[in-house]
């Protein structure tokens, strides 16, 4: 054993490779995505890795591995789940042989999707079994736990991960090489009547899966991670914080035997600090119970948390599930204790609980009157819009559809990535986002009930693999009218550039040949299929008026590598950067106000009279009036050379600037 620390993520992927992983696969998305990139650095001899073009085929690839016997873990974020729900869904009827572990992250708040959903209710709808980690240490340890438990119960078994525990770091005391787990994989046996899902066995299996989720809720509250914590437990916070041990039946009883808290996941840290600031500085403490297996709930151990207690405080994130669970058994047990939470308007509905949400609530709930410290007054954080990277070919692309499209009428359908902030103004052109490959169906239904609008759908090189192609068959095939535009950047950007079937590279770093987008969409049968670059704005111009005339489905696939392929973008001559020339610029600003790039700024500079005009601005110090100008400049440490700025400029005030070396 020895000592990393590592983010959550990387705790999830180390503890998968010393439970002796033997296939890992899924779709990049955050917050799950450095998970799949840990394994491929680190994993074992014999360890396969790929990302999959998407989630449902990354959780049949997984289920197919442990229908062999071997271990699989399948990665995504929760709304990958969506995607992946429809073999998960059988497999959870079908079981499996080998462990295969569902690590799915999710993003409360949410930061960076288009949902906050649960991941934890999703297992109680799928039967699956849930494991709700609260640290990355407790994550790292956790998935090892679910490859024992799912090969045990021949289960599917989630990981559900949230942002913080994902991103956050931990010192960890992981296992050496010569430590990971050693399993026999035996290979897929032929029976039909196992792994064949025919309505009579998916009946049959129905009632084992019943069965066994009704006796694991006695099992779990055996489990570890479901602990109660009690008074006497000893204040020396972190310290009792890792125990797994529970309490001894012999404890004495609480100084509040009537109030509570139950909580899980990420939360349950945010208690412990706030449990901890109470005892220090109140010298009270209060019960807590830990939730770590959500699904099936811990009953037996969630009755000894209840005796005793009047009212019970429900911390979680997403949805309300552990405050259903504690209402549901007080219920079946005919308790008087009152559960409250987010149903019960005690905890916010929606969002991302924080170290405040939870000390307030907590201190409100449990009347524990202490002083407190007058909050700094501090200036709010400056607003910061996410916006196209400056150089980003998105913009030009963008832009040139703009351009070629006004005084049209139109409808912009977007997807899912970098491009959805075309949305912002200056641009504006996302009229719709909706999930991954929704925007050629929103299309193609726009175009047959509007037939007097010219559609067009946006979708990035990797989601074109992921999920648009069967909706641009769709449309050809449902003689749809649209204009299909694939923004083509060579990578897949928003998550962190990982590899898709169009870039040439497979995740084990094979070489391998590229596919094609226009070969798949003539295959599909599009007979117009053209490729531009969108920084030679002309063209790009001339091929959208051309294009989007043209009757049926049509294809304009815009190519141009991501800024942050430094080797591609100098390879095909965009490098930078760009200068403004102060004489030559008039200040019409149409650089700034039209595509909206963060490189570019406004500068202001003082002119003598005979240059500007006397006394526009009043005089200055010495009694001499002055004139400010202001004029367009870039700021050269975000230029990258684009130079869609210098194609828009009407007096050429911009220019490539000079290299000197």
């Amino acid at each position: 054993m020895h000592q990393e620390f590592l983010m959550g993520n990387e705790a999830i992927a180390m503890g998968a490779i010393a439970a002796g992983v033997d296939l890992v696969c899924g779709y990049p998305g955050t917050p799950s995505t450095e998970v799949l990139e840990t394994v491929a650095k680190h994993r074992s001899q014999g360890t396969y890795v790929e990302w999959s073009v998407n989630e449902k085929t990354a959780m049949e690839m997984a289920g197919g591995a442990a229908y062999a016997g071997a271990r699989s873990m399948v990665t995504m974020k929760q709304m990958g789940l969506n995607v992946a729900a429809d073999p998960l869904m059988c497999l959870s009827y079908i079981g499996v042989k080998g462990g295969m572990v569902v690590l799915v992250a999710d993003d409360p708040g949410p930061i960076s999707s288009q949902t906050e959903q649960d991941t934890r209710t999703f297992a109680a709808f799928s039967k699956v079994p849930v494991f709700d980690p609260s640290t990355p240490k407790e994550a790292y340890e956790m998935v090892q736990e679910a490859f024992v438990f799912s090969e045990k119960y021949q289960t599917p078994v989630f990981l559900r991960s949230t942002t913080r525990v994902s991103h956050g770091y931990e010192s960890i005391e992981v296992k050496d090489p010569d430590e990971y787990a050693v399993h026999e994989i035996g290979g897929f046996i032929k029976d039909s009547s196992r792994w064949v899902i025919f309505p009579r066995l998916a009946n049959m299996n129905h009632r084992k899966i019943e069965a066994r989720n009704a006796e694991l809720t006695d099992t779990l509250s055996d489990y570890p991670g479901n602990r109660i914590y009690r008074e006497e437990i000893s204040p020396a916070y972190p310290a009792a914080f890792p125990s797994n041990q529970p309490a001894e039946p012999s404890s004495p009883p609480d100084p509040f035997t009537v109030r509570a808290v139950a909580t899980g996941g990420f939360s349950f840290t945010y208690c412990m600090e706030t449990r901890e600031r109470i005892r220090r500085e109140a010298g009270e403490s209060f019960r807590l119970f830990k939730v770590s297996t959500p699904f099936p709930f811990p009953e037996k151990k969630a009755l000894e948390f209840l005796e005793g207690l009047d009212e019970v405080l429900c911390i979680e994130e997403l949805d309300p599930v552990i405050e259903r669970s504690l209402t549901y058994v007080c219920g079946k047990y005919g308790l008087k204790t009152k559960i409250l939470g987010k149903l019960t308007g005690d905890m916010p509905a929606s969002g991302e609980n924080s170290r405040e949400i939870v000390q307030q609530a907590i201190e409100g709930f449990m009347e524990i009157p202490f002083s407190t410290k007058e909050p700094l007054d501090l200036p709010p954080l400056p607003v910061r819009p996410p916006v196209l990277c400056a150089g980003c070919p998105h913009r030009a692309s963008f832009y040139a559809v703009k351009k070629a499209m006004q005084g049209k009428k139109t409808i912009y359908c977007g997807d899912i990535g970098c491009y959805t902030l075309g949305n912002a103004m200056p641009l504006d052109m996302v009229d719709t986002c909706l999930c991954m490959g929704a925007g050629q169906g929103i299309a193609q239904a726009i175009s047959h009930i509007e037939p007097d609008t010219a559609c067009f759908a946006f979708v990035g090189d990797s989601t074109f693999f992921a999920s648009a192609i069967p909706s641009v068959v769709n449309a050809v095939y449902n003689q749809a009218e649209m204009t299909l535009i694939v923004l083509d950047n060579s990578t897949t950007a928003m998550t962190g550039h990982q590899p898709h079937p169009g870039t040439g590279q497979t995740m084990m770093g094979e070489i391998v040949s590229k596919i094609s987008i226009e070969n798949i969409l003539r295959g599909i049968g599009l007979e117009t299929v053209e490729t531009v670059d969108p920084l030679d704005h002309t063209l790009a111009v001339e091929t959208v008026r051309r294009v989007a005339a043209e009757k049926g489905v049509k294809a304009i696939i815009f190519r141009s590598p991501c800024i942050a392929l430094p080797a591609a973008r100098a390879a095909a001559g965009k490098t930078g950067p760009m200068v403004v020339d102060p004489e030559k610029c008039i200040g019409c600003k149409r650089c700034i106000r039209e595509i909206g790039c963060p490189a570019l700024v406004l500068a202001t500079s003082d002119k003598e009279p005979d240059e500007a005009g006397i006394g526009q601005n009043g005089p200055d110090e010495a009694g001499v009036a002055k004139a400010v100008s202001i004029k367009a400049a870039i700021d050269s440490a975000q230029c990258t050379g684009c130079g869609l700025c210098a194609q828009i400029c009407p007096v050429g005030a911009i220019r490539r600037e000079v290299s000197h070396v």
